[in-house]
């Protein structure tokens, strides 16, 4: 079936549909990983937005439920140069199309995702409309683009209720976690981590229970008296979708998480959110970074890793109270902020993504520096 992508600008790209084939407008994304697309697929940052795939084949070793990040797919569409009909892949239990109709997700094909990646790039992220409807009208689609906005996504990828993930099971022969990634010393044996879910992705909780930490979920609109109140020995600020500042609620609770005396480590979205309840301010980004080869420089120590990103928004360092916060990190490609360490504080945010999936692994170390910080807040206690 041909479909048609439209963008905000008024360029028009015809493909073929994939996945459901009902009509989508979304604010269109790229994101450049070469690997990782169900990763990417179930990313609840995504939700509010149709995600371009650059590498030009998806699909290829088909769709492995373990690898999901979370309990669905959420973008709002799915865009590829050519979507490969036929894994190759033992752990494959379906194809990306087959998952993408399952998910009730719409998509195209075929299209030269190259060119509309330059126009992202160029012009900036702007909405787009997916559809199969060849009469379609392009002043009308351009006027219904311009007034879209995607809101309240937070509260729609968040966990429903409170739960635990616990530390893996060893296993008799190795004595390892049965994780299959995740093989770390359990050096967070004991330590009771609040992860507050502002659309967290699995493998946060799963890089804190492998270093054996009981960590309790906490849905985004928990109030900052209940976690406090859980006595936790850190807490996490998880990664999540859309404008940090639509999040007014949330933001007043982590106010109050930071005047506690609890180690604390945030990541994308909760790093902004962390930085608004301070009193610094965010801005939305040109196009974005998105994909699993972004390096970031440590200011302190000039160490280089190679990150894992997704997000649309950054914290204005200009804004910074000095006596606050302090720039930790830096994007090497665009001098952007990807991290602060907050002053007489137990408490570091990130930009990037540390438990990474899909992405390099360089900086899942600093999820062994929370918990030597949380060992700390206990000795100090």
């Amino acid at each position: 079936m041909k479909a048609y992508l439209i963008l905000e600008d008024g360029t028009v790209f015809a493909g073929t549909s994939i996945g459901s084939p009902r009509e989508m407008i979304s604010e269109i994304v790229f994101n450049t990983s070469m690997t990782g697309y169900l990763e990417v697929l179930t990313d609840p940052s995504y939700a509010g937005q149709a995600v371009v795939m650059t590498y030009p084949l998806i699909g290829n070793y088909g769709v492995c439920r373990e690898d999901m990040e979370s309990r669905q797919a959420w973008p709002d569409g799915f865009i590829v140069r050519e979507l490969s009909r036929m894994p190759s892949n033992f752990r494959s239990r379906e194809t990306i199309q087959d998952f993408l109709i399952s998910q009730d997700i719409p998509g195209i094909c075929g299209i030269d995702t190259r060119a509309l990646t330059k126009i992202l790039r160029e012009k900036g992220t702007m909405n787009g409309m997916i559809t199969t409807d060849e009469n379609f009208n392009i002043e009308e689609v351009r006027a219904r683009l311009r007034t879209y906005a995607p809101s309240g996504v937070v509260m729609r990828t968040s966990c429903r209720e409170k739960y635990q993930v616990h530390p893996p099971a060893r296993t008799e022969d190795s004595g390892e976690p049965d994780y299959r990634r995740l093989r770390h010393a359990q050096t967070g044996a004991g330590k009771k981590v609040a992860l507050l879910d502002v659309g967290a992705k699995n493998n946060i909780a799963r890089s804190l229970a492998a270093r054996g930490c009981e960590v309790t979920v906490y849905p985004a609109w928990t109030k900052a008296e209940e976690i406090l109140g859980d006595g936790p020995d850190g807490i996490m600020l998880s990664n999540g979708p859309g404008d940090p500042k639509e999040c007014t609620d949330i933001i007043r609770e982590v106010r109050k998480l930071y005047e506690s005396d609890v180690p604390i480590f945030a990541i994308c979205l909760g790093h902004q959110l962390m930085a608004l309840a301070t009193g610094a301010d965010t801005y939305k980004l040109k196009y974005g970074h998105r994909g699993g080869n972004h390096p970031v420089r440590d200011v302190e120590t000039g160490r280089v890793y190679i990150s894992s990103q997704n997000h649309g928004y950054a914290v204005d360092v200009k804004t910074l109270d000095p006596a606050v916060a302090k720039e930790a990190f830096v994007n090497v490609n665009d001098g952007t902020n990807e991290g602060l360490s907050y002053v007489g504080k137990n408490i570091f945010t990130v930009q990037f993504h540390p438990e990474a999936c899909p992405g390099p692994q360089d900086s899942g170390v600093l999820f062994d520096r929370f918990i030597k910080m949380m060992e700390e807040g206990k000795k100090d206690a």
